[in-house]
């Protein structure tokens, strides 16, 4: 069995993508496609007094421009603004230097646009917990697949040897399964199991950034990327 994963890329995304990374053989960077609202240049950072939201400011921002293309706001001193606030956040972790220099380290390549920032995000997570080690990394881009929605991720997925298409839960209201399943492909959603690791201020939530599970747990947080995958039949019968 060949597993890809398709999905736009993410600022410094929670641990939930990084569990897909897990489970793929193969993830595409998805940027080639509309940048909309979502966590493409923000992503939420636990504090001491409350979750708060890490955004990455756009310049000349504009409808229809897609994810590659959408540019940062250089004049803007975003960066050192983020570091503030992780420092902060961390500051009682036992790995906060860690994620520090992980988000320095993504700083230091000096990314002009949302796309390139966040592919980079995500590799330096993923090199740091290891996920890289079974996992090949491709951008929808460079691959010469055209089309859109369901058809193209499938065609995406042929292109590369896969058999087996892993998706969020996001897709579940446009998936065209039949697409996928005419061409011997299964689709499988995730099925996070939202794994609780000791975490600072207060109850546990999974939903902010990977870098809160570097800070806490350092490199044995690979433990906590362990969610596995369902058939989309089981999928929307659970979910229904």
């Amino acid at each position: 069995m060949r597993s890809v994963v398709i999905s736009q890329s993410m600022y410094f995304p929670w641990v939930g993508l990084l569990e897909q990374i897990r489970l793929a053989n193969i993830f595409v960077h998805y940027d080639d496609v509309q940048y909309t609202r979502g966590f493409y240049n923000r992503v939420q950072v636990k504090t001491a007094g409350g979750v708060r939201w890490m955004t990455v400011p756009l310049k000349d921002y504009h409808r229809g421009q897609l994810i590659e293309e959408v540019q940062i706001d250089s004049s803007q001193n975003w960066q050192e603004k983020h570091l503030k606030l992780i420092t902060d956040a961390f500051k009682q972790c036992p790995f906060q230097n860690d994620a520090m220099e992980l988000m320095k380290s993504v700083f230091d390549h000096s990314p002009r646009t949302i796309g390139e920032l966040s592919r980079q995000s995500i590799l330096a997570l993923a090199e740091y917990f290891g996920l890289d080690a079974n996992t090949q990394f491709a951008d929808s881009n460079s691959l010469n697949v055209p089309g859109r929605s369901s058809q193209r991720l499938m065609d995406l997925t042929k292109k590369l040897s896969g058999d087996v298409y892993i998706t969020g839960h996001g897709a579940k209201n446009y998936m065209d399964y039949d697409v996928f399943e005419t061409n011997n492909i299964e689709v499988r959603f995730m099925d996070y199991q939202h794994q609780p690791y000791p975490q600072q201020h207060g109850d546990f939530t999974p939903f902010v950034t990977g870098l809160d599970l570097v800070a806490n747990c350092g490199r044995e947080g690979t433990s906590f990327i362990c969610s596995n995958t369902t058939h989309w039949k089981e999928f929307i019968d659970e979910s229904a």
